[in-house]
């Protein structure tokens, strides 16, 4: 399952983001780190498979005829589960008040996606089985079926999205041809998906289910509003970006934002520091700032391990260079060159060697270059 279901129109924000967090993000987390809410929603079902979930038959309330010819083989719902459950925890949770009434939250939605996850491993009607099954034999009454009402609400929810997508996706692909995003344009996209979503929920369970998502959507767009503002300086455009991070609530989508900011931070100025021969200790006190002490020392330890390599890839590369200007026979010369290989590296480093060599063919034509 994916992290994060977004609206194509996201696709563009969420992209950048990973390219500056993908390569040290591993290291830089927390041994303990609860996922943020935006990221530990699935995205079970892409457009293609969202529009087949279940078939007309089954919106026009005839689920439970084919749930019930299923249902007869669970008893919790996770019996014999496919291949990519098998070892996993059940995510998500159910919650009930005093009364046995449901609660709905977040979790609700996970738990949704966790079984959805396995469409096209088992049929729809099986899936459907599996969270009822799951549903009626961790919850009692009324909430199981108050939840149950909501499973059904969320895949008719589910079916509808794709079209609503499919259509501002296209649009999208058009008018970013100039660079920019449409902001009208996503605009009218959310407020058509905000009516969908009226059809099939009430306000709680939007809430519950999308509030966070809509946070941190109204947080990119208001990003890159910002950052089209051809009137702003570099200077203002930074002001206006903390400003807005200032003015958001306390929650979690403001703590992950925040982590994101403190990652993109830490990236540019490692970059800056080792480019003016920063030590180590002057590496790893700045880290400890942003990141704190288990993290800065797991990228200590990284840049020793890098240092190691590099070292070794010095001396792979002068022998490489001797063997093949000396030697008249290129085949023997590489079959020395192969077994050098061997010795240096392991079989993951091996397969570094062509992309590490060509990135430092590139620093070497741009040695002053540092990316901001």
């Amino acid at each position: 399952m994916s992290n994060n279901r977004r609206p194509p129109f996201l696709l563009i924000i969420i992209a950048v983001i990973i390219v500056l967090v993908v390569a040290i993000i591993w290291w830089f987390k927390p041994d303990n780190a609860g996922k943020p809410s935006s990221q530990t929603e699935s995205t079970a079902l892409n457009s293609q498979a969202n529009a087949s979930i279940i078939d007309e038959a089954n919106v026009n309330n005839n689920v439970g005829t084919l749930s019930k010819q299923d249902a007869s083989q669970f008893t919790t719902g996770l019996e014999n589960l496919p291949r990519s459950l098998q070892g996993t925890e059940v995510d998500g949770e159910i919650i009930i008040d005093e009364n046995k009434q449901l609660v709905v939250t977040e979790g609700l939605r996970r738990l949704f996606d966790y079984f959805l996850s396995a469409l096209g491993e088992e049929d729809e009607a099986v899936i459907y089985a599996r969270v009822e099954s799951y549903i009626r034999s961790h919850t009692p009454e009324p909430a199981a079926s108050q939840a149950m009402k909501i499973f059904d609400q969320y895949i008719a929810y589910l079916k509808a999205i794709p079209a609503i997508e499919s259509r501002y996706g296209n649009l999208q692909l058009q008018s970013t041809k100039n660079g920019e995003l449409d902001l009208n344009m996503v605009a009218q996209q959310r407020q058509d998906v905000a009516k969908l979503r009226q059809q099939h929920f009430d306000k709680t369970t939007i809430t519950a289910f999308f509030g966070a998502e809509d946070e941190y959507d109204d947080y990119s767009i208001a990003m890159v509003k910002i950052n089209q503002d051809k009137q702003m300086s570099d200077a203002q455009k930074e002001a206006a970006k903390q400003d807005y991070i200032s003015r958001m609530p306390d929650n979690a989508t403001k703590a992950n934002i925040a982590q994101q900011a403190n990652l993109e931070e830490l990236i540019t100025r490692t970059e800056q520091m080792q480019a003016k021969s920063a030590t180590a200790e002057e590496l790893y006190n700045m880290r400890r700032e942003l990141v704190g002490a288990p993290a800065a020392a797991r990228l200590a330890q990284v840049d020793q391990q890098d240092a190691h390599f590099d070292q070794r890839f010095k001396q792979y590369q002068a022998q490489k260079q001797q063997l093949l200007s000396q030697s008249a026979d290129k085949t023997q010369a590489q079959a020395q060159i192969s077994q050098i290989e061997q010795q240096l590296f392991n079989e993951t480093e091996r397969k570094r060697l062509a992309g590490y060599a060509a990135l430092q063919q590139q620093k070497a034509a741009t040695p002053n270059q540092i990316r901001y």
